[in-house]
């Protein structure tokens, strides 16, 4: 009996990027998904960082953890919250990561003598690393994604990995195009010029798009997708409309409307299968007609140099899949932390809030406007969720105030405090001393033990989670009896005991007052909130 071959869908951006090749791969991963296929996403950064982990988030969105400590872009939380797989190292791939591969190889004499070129050397390593993703994964349909344009030049060798496999292999590897079709609004008109241009530079590299989705504010007229269809000899069902939505989570849907899976499908030369998207259909058709307000604020500090909405996907994502699960529409608020260091008497605007989340973050900026923000919650009793650095200002905001400890902080912000309540580890302090900052936090998931009768274990429901971190800071452990003394309840633990997960006031003291040292937001999904998030929307409820 023959083995069946795996198929390859490679995702590629056209005119511009930022158009959404990120959920377009996601969603295709979920229609393939639900047609009882094996899917793994990967994304492919072209950047020569080893990771996405010493990228500033508002330089390049949001730095996603996977379950084994990967720091990787955030389409990898696209492609978790689409398809529920876990993410892992074998899901991402940068330039610099091939490039330290392919010099580490040549270093231990692996290539026998030869030369070490771009091409081929570069390529196959890429090739390589996409099949490692495949076998790990035991994968029938890989799908990857590319970062940039197939303009730009950083993709040549992403783009021969292509034109490589497809030469040995041409019935088991696709390239999908992702194009945005302007519409000039003195024209009125869309124009598919820019995507032939795209489609242009896939022809010099050797390749031809196997499916073109059209990005656009409204659907591809009949004429545009007639036009796309000859540049690129393709049947015209191959030519996919990709209009604006009211959420992501209606593209796999749409895309369903437009026959992406049995397209796709066939083109691969696989049996169609049953589809079943009954949950999720249902599920975006929800959301649309929610109309009850709960009303947010996130406290942060990467407002000003890029999207808000990247630089903190996943908790955006995190609030909106707790609050539809409730039939609540959420309105996040954008609070600047450092106004309230500037003018404390702004905080009197969380009043007008059902909820208050300090999510994470580096760095000394606007850390005081987060400690007043935490004082002021929970002095006003409105709801807080601290998520890594939240829970360390929580923690320092109890100390300074509560068990008076002036000047108390982490060493992070003042290696100079006299009250370190946050601090390294002792594995740490080396790697800090060394600058071997990267890759080098607690990364990944991480088990953790939960104290019965808590708001932790009410909304886990089990006495033992795991989660992922990423972090260097640290409770110190020298100021826990005080801290506990005084009624902080540190409801969450390592099995060691030495390390606080989650800190909490007790229900009887404060309706919600929790911060984890965990990321909690990055194991959300659309029809499975996460408890912590449920927990706290619902307390949100409760004080509206």
């Amino acid at each position: 009996m023959q083995k069946k071959k795996t198929k390859y869908i490679f995702v590629v951006g056209g005119v511009m990027s930022s158009v959404g090749k990120g959920i377009a791969a996601s969603s295709i991963g979920k229609i393939l998904q639900s047609r009882g296929y094996r899917v793994s996403n990967l994304k492919a950064d072209m950047y020569v960082n080893i990771d996405a982990g010493t990228i500033r988030p508002a330089e390049h969105g949001e730095v996603f953890v996977g379950e084994d400590g990967i720091e990787a872009d955030q389409d990898l939380g696209n492609y978790e919250r689409f398809t529920d797989q876990v993410s892992t190292r074998t899901h991402y791939v940068t330039t610099g990561q091939v490039y330290a591969e392919v010099i580490k190889r040549e270093r231990n004499l692996e290539y026998g003598g030869e030369d070490v070129e771009v091409y081929p050397d570069i390529p196959k390593e890429i090739i390589r690393r996409i099949e490692v993703c495949q076998q790990k994964n035991k994968s029938e349909i890989v799908i990857i994604e590319y970062g940039g344009t197939v303009g730009e030049y950083q993709l040549l060798p992403f783009l021969e990995a292509i034109r490589m496999m497809k030469a040995k292999n041409p019935d088991d590897v696709f390239v999908c195009l992702i194009s945005y079709l302007p519409t000039p609004s003195l024209l009125g008109e869309q124009k598919s010029k820019p995507t032939q241009r795209a489609i242009n530079d896939l022809h010099s590299m050797g390749l031809n798009p196997d499916f073109v989705i059209c990005r656009a504010d409204k659907p591809a007229t009949p004429d545009i997708k007639r036009t796309i269809s000859n540049v690129c000899s393709l049947p015209i069902e191959c030519i996919i409309s990709a209009p604006d939505v009211y959420s992501i989570y209606d593209i796999p849907v749409n895309f369903e409307k437009e026959n992406l899976g049995a397209t796709f499908l066939k083109t691969m030369g696989l049996p169609l299968k049953n589809k079943d998207l009954a949950d999720w259909t249902a599920f975006a058709e929800k959301i649309k007609n929610i109309k009850k307000e709960v009303k947010i604020g996130i406290v942060g500090k990467y407002f000003n140099l890029k999207s808000c909405k990247d630089t903190y996907i996943s908790v955006i994502e995190s609030i909106n899949h707790a609050s539809w699960a409730m039939n609540l529409k959420p309105n996040i608020i954008w609070l600047d932390s450092e106004k309230y260091e500037k003018n404390p008497k702004l905080l009197s605007e969380l009043d007008e809030l059902d909820g208050v989340i300090v999510p994470g973050g580096f760095g000394d900026r606007g850390i005081e406007g987060m400690i007043l923000t935490a004082d002021y919650a929970r002095i006003k009793k409105i709801p807080y969720l601290g998520l890594c650095l939240g829970m360390q200002i929580l923690t320092i905001a109890y100390a300074r105030n509560i068990l008076k400890l002036k000047g108390a902080n982490s060493t992070e912000m003042d290696m100079n405090t006299p009250h370190p309540v946050i601090a390294t580890m002792a594995d740490q302090i080396d790697k800090i001393k060394n600058k071997n900052y990267g890759a080098s936090m607690r990364l990944g998931a991480y088990d953790c033990l939960i104290s019965k009768g808590t708001i932790a274990m009410n909304a886990y429901k089990s006495a033992k989670i795991s989660e992922r971190h990423r972090h260097r800071y640290e409770v110190n452990p020298k100021y826990v009896p005080d801290l506990e003394k005084a009624g902080l309840v540190f409801s969450g633990k390592s099995p060691s005991g030495i390390l606080m997960e989650i800190a909490e006031l007790p229900k009887s003291v404060h309706p919600f007052y929790l911060g984890t040292q965990f990321h909690p937001e990055f194991k959300s999904r659309p029809l499975s909130p996460h408890p912590l998030f449920s927990a706290f929307v619902k307390a949100c409820i409760s004080k509206k």
